[in-house]
């Protein structure tokens, strides 16, 4: 069996967001929101996947929407790369979604609770270890809270989960495991497959189940993920490209002083040295950015990889979704030497 990625916006849409998904969203938001209690009864998908709703591929899948209790609204989104100004348009949209419950004229009182719940393929918070973080208004300096459950920020950072398939514990474990490996798993593995709602979730992701309209959409989210990562590849050659030239235009400056011949010589041989540093220190950011911190150990042996080496780590960045899944690619190069 073939599954499709969880981590696209269409398959997640899908998955999460159909009309017969409310035990699979239910069952996720209990494990996710509520440490797997069983808070979350009933609820209404807002706006059902429908597929294609709009053609063409930035922006075709709106955010999976759901309201649980009867009153409180959760807005949940997937988002694979990092793009500038994301944190701002979490705000935005879950500041909007509170904002228009109401109509001219009405009471404040009608406004009721949102939740915001992102899960990110990258790291957004480096700082704090946990994989599930949460965020509330509070007061500055006492910490006291502003009106708590009124707007909830819920982060899921999947780089971060690092349990293997034996190591899954809890329901949680299980649905981060589901998001981050299921598009890797060729059949449902027995500690999945007990959970119902996660055997379901698994049928509705098989490959097999998609008619032709879902199937070209699924291409075009897969290209649209790849065209970003061609850009990532792109901005390391340029970085790269860059340092060179710079670094030879800084050496002629020098071989002017201390002659032509000579100058020119060092400054190639500083360009193609300080390019390959900038390159390097380039890739070890997007790393860090994608994995988390890397030992001096892992630092030293990238600084020692060939050029060619480096372009393919480069290219293989979002490929990478721990500090083993690094170690394993380093130890290839290795062998190749």
């Amino acid at each position: 069996m073939n599954f499709i990625n969880p981590k696209t916006d269409f398959a997640f849409k899908k998955i999460f967001g159909s009309a017969d998904s409310k035990d699979i969203l239910i069952s996720f938001l209990n494990a996710i929101l509520y440490e797997a209690n069983p808070i979350i009864e009933d609820l209404e998908i807002l706006d059902p996947y429908l597929a294609p709703k709009i053609k063409g591929v930035k922006n075709t899948y709106l955010d999976v929407k759901a309201k649980i209790g009867g009153s409180k609204t959760v807005i949940i989104e997937m988002q694979v790369l990092n793009v500038e100004s994301f944190e701002k348009r979490i705000l935005y949209n879950a500041t909007r979604a509170y904002s228009v419950q109401l109509k001219t004229g009405e009471n404040y009182n009608l406004l009721n609770p949102v939740i915001a719940l992102t899960i990110t393929d990258f790291q957004m918070f480096e700082h704090l270890e946990t994989v599930v973080s949460r965020f509330c208004i509070k007061e500055k300096n006492n910490l006291a809270d502003y009106l708590a459950e009124e707007l909830e920020f819920v982060f899921v950072e999947l780089p971060k989960f690092d349990k293997t398939l034996e190591e899954l514990e809890t329901l949680t474990d299980k649905w981060i495991y589901f998001m981050k490996t299921a598009r890797t798993l060729r059949s449902i593995p027995e500690e999945l497959g007990n959970v119902p709602e996660l055997r379901k979730a698994f049928g509705i992701a098989n490959e097999a189940n998609l008619d032709p309209d879902e199937l070209e959409d699924l291409e075009k989210r897969e290209i649209f993920i790849q065209d970003q990562r061609g850009a990532i590849t792109k901005a390391t050659r340029i970085g790269m490209e860059q340092g060179i030239e710079q670094g030879i235009k800084q050496g002629i400056r020098q071989g002017i002083e201390q002659g032509i011949e000579q100058g020119i010589e060092q400054g190639i041989e500083q360009g193609i040295e300080q390019g390959k540093q900038q390159f390097q220190q380039f890739i070890v950011s997007l790393l860090e950015s994608r994995v988390g911190p890397l030992s001096p150990e892992i630092r030293t042996r990238i600084s020692q990889l060939s050029s060619e080496q480096l372009d393919n780590l480069g290219k293989a960045v979002l490929d990478l979704a721990s500090v083993s899944d690094l170690t394993d690619r380093l130890q290839t190069y290795s062998r190749s030497r």
